[in-house]
């Protein structure tokens, strides 16, 4: 295929041809079949569309020029900056049909594997303690972001992805349009963002229980508070003040620790006196996200979630202490890899890879074993647990790596019936509110 003449890409790093050869000469949603992945219809805002590009996947986005911009630019700092998000692929401009009738211009991002819309974590009906565990995430999600002086301006279920992290989930952003960075968030940006969010979340919960998708018991108000609840509760421990007497100098380490636990480095932080009455107060000055996943990276390698890394880890240790607990620990990380880890990866069947990352099903392998454990009375080991955790557990799961390039019948009647609606909007092929 020949490159449209006048077509203009932004892209970092080197332009694969593929991206080129792509149909820019046509509305996106007029692409020929073979080069879409095919999602379901619905309502949006946006024409959306996912393609295939060599071996992986992207999402293309048709907005205005200056969004495309401003959004591309927007992914590329906050890729840079370590936040959770999309990484952005090229903004296109410059496009127009073969009689020269301009089109409009693209975002192009990388398609996360094995992420999730939150319409489709389940498949029938959204329970409250898996609502309340997304909500968890997402406050963790706008928490991480602020910290680093991002204003999201459009905070929403629907502007976010989810995977799976060890029986929770982390949450990644997937759209910057609105979306500003500064030094530093005001107590007002953060408090505005907060009060969009509060509301943008009740809302979509309306509409998943007007569609049936979630318990009946679910308060679509309450539970935005408790969005509400989990930010303040992070920020404050992320970034308030512990007042210690001089002596009490174990405070210090007992806060960092609680915020190791909680995932986070510390990097930097102040001691300074409170008042006359000789009290210091600590305040944490630098917090950096991913506690656990650089001390599983560093050991073995491995890149996963924060949740996954700590349940990792402590497989890990369990294997250093009953083959050598006085050994080293890297040695034994290395070992635990070798032996343990990439094995048991290597004996699940090619067809049900896609079920799970291999981090997930490592920690829900570990989740099984316990189980017949428990129901045998004895030890089990993890190559004996492995044949019933493939046959009873992962080939029920729907393949969460391609979801969103093929979504089941029932995630599809789904969206199309809790598509929400949000002003004038045209009807497209795919739901950009729900699948992007």
């Amino acid at each position: 295929m020949t490159t449209a003449p006048g077509l203009s890409l932004t892209a970092s790093g080197t332009i694969p041809q593929e991206l080129l050869d792509l149909p820019w000469q046509l509305p996106l949603q007029e692409w020929p079949e073979d080069v879409i992945a095919a999602l379901p219809r619905g309502i949006s805002r946006h024409i959306v569309r996912f393609a295939y590009l060599g071996g992986s996947v992207i999402a293309i986005k048709e907005t205005s020029e200056r969004a495309a911009r401003h959004e591309y630019r927007m992914l590329r700092r906050l890729g840079r900056l370590g936040a959770p998000c999309v990484k952005p692929v090229a903004e296109v401009n410059g496009r127009a049909a073969e009689d020269g009738t301009e089109l409009t211009p693209a975002l192009v991002t990388r398609h996360l594997r094995f992420s999730l819309p939150y319409r489709a974590v389940f498949n029938q009906m959204m329970r409250k303690e898996t609502l309340h565990r997304l909500i968890d995430a997402q406050a963790l999600l706008m928490v991480e972001l602020h910290l680093i002086g991002f204003y999201w301006g459009d905070v929403s279920l629907s502007n976010t992805l989810f995977r799976r992290d060890a029986g929770k989930f982390a949450a990644y952003l997937v759209d910057a349009e609105t979306g500003e960075l500064h030094p530093e968030l005001s107590s007002g940006q953060r408090e505005y963002d907060l009060d969009v969010a509060q509301v943008n979340i009740a809302g979509e919960l309306m509409d998943l229980m007007e569609g049936g998708m979630i318990d009946e018991d679910v308060d679509p108000v309450a539970t935005s508070h408790q969005f509400i609840d989990a930010y303040r509760g992070l920020w404050q421990e992320l970034t308030g003040d512990t007042a210690f007497d001089p002596d009490q100098q174990w405070l210090v380490e007992e806060r960092i620790r609680r915020l190791n636990e909680l995932g986070f480095d510390v990097e930097e932080y102040d001691i300074r006196s409170a008042s006359a009455d000789g009290k210091l107060l600590l305040r944490p000055k630098v917090v950096d996200p991913g506690h656990h996943q650089r001390r599983l990276m560093n050991l073995t390698g491995l890149d996963v979630q924060e949740n996954q890394a700590r349940r990792l880890l402590g497989a890990i240790d369990a294997y250093r202490a009953q083959h050598d607990p006085h050994g080293d620990e890297a040695v034994a990380a290395h070992m635990w890899t070798q032996q343990v880890f990439q094995p048991i990866i290597a004996q699940i069947p090619r067809e049900l890879r896609d079920k799970l990352e291999p981090a997930e099903l490592m920690h829900q392998l570990i989740d099984h074993r316990w189980k017949l454990s428990e129901q045998q009375g004895q030890d089990v080991a993890l190559t004996d647990a492995l044949p019933s955790f493939i046959d009873e557990v992962l080939r029920t799961y729907r393949d969460e790596a391609t979801l969103m390039i093929d979504p089941p019948t029932d995630v599809i009647e789904q969206m199309e019936r809790g598509a929400p609606e949000s002003g004038p909007i045209d009807v497209v092929g795919e739901d950009d509110s729900a699948w992007y």
